[in-house]
């Protein structure tokens, strides 16, 4: 089953420079893909179009049946609820806790608090934080407070998980932690997962679907890929 279907998109912005060319591209339901390609390559911009924070100039972004292409700015929360989104810079409320930050995102779509409980300890269970949720983001490490981010993007046990360079502030071994447990979500619960990233040893030791942006386009789309695959080429 497709789960992004993109036709034809390209992403031009005011001042000229063409992100994104004639992208074509198929993600089906439950895979892991990289998106990988130096600065500047169109990867971020690809990453925006999905959550539709970026909307193409030409083509068709289609994700999870949406036309995120044509979907009015009133209707992007429609889109959002749908997804989970992890980014680099981790994005916590500082004033709240742990458990308040994951359940901060059901409580914005108006969950009740019996229904937001249990899902919200499911979410940090998932990502090894359980016994934090009293804890606030400035007694965490880095690799805690992104674990947080994770949980807080999955309580809504959202069909695909955009994680736009996740590991970049972090160090290798922590690295390696937060990709293994968005590896345990994909399998555990089939969750589609695109993660943006320059990390060589993350992608080459995953052996996961890679695709290579170069200067916003499509230049290579390996199954069980590497970082290797394309520096061979």
């Amino acid at each position: 089953m497709n789960l992004i279907q993109i036709k034809n998109c390209y992403k031009v912005y005011n001042n000229g420079v063409t992100a994104i060319a004639d992208l074509n591209l198929t993600i089906q339901k439950g895979e892991f893909v990289f998106v990988i390609g130096a600065s500047g390559s169109g990867k971020s911009t690809l990453i925006k179009m999905l959550y539709r924070e970026e909307r193409p100039t030409n083509g068709s972004v289609i994700v999870g049946g949406i036309n995120v292409a044509k979907l009015r700015n009133s209707k992007v929360y429609k889109l959002r609820r749908k997804l989970g989104i992890v980014f680099q810079d981790f994005k916590l409320l500082p004033k709240l806790t742990v458990y308040e930050n994951v359940a901060f995102a059901l409580e914005s779509i108006g969950m009740n608090s019996k229904e937001i409980r249990p899902k919200v300890l499911k979410a940090l269970e998932s990502v090894g934080l359980k016994e934090k949720v009293r804890s606030f983001p400035n007694q965490l490490s880095g690799g805690e407070q992104q674990r947080v981010c994770i949980a807080r993007a999955i309580v809504n046990e959202p069909k695909l998980l955009i994680c736009d360079e996740p590991t970049g502030n972090l160090d290798p071994e922590t690295s390696k932690e937060i990709v293994k447990i968005l590896d345990n979500i994909n399998k555990e619960f089939d969750t589609t997962i695109i993660m943006a990233t320059h990390d060589k040893e993350i992608v080459n030791r995953m052996k996961k679907r890679v695709l290579l942006l170069e200067n916003g386009v499509l230049t290579g789309d390996y199954m069980k890929g590497s970082y290797k695959a394309h520096e061979s080429n």
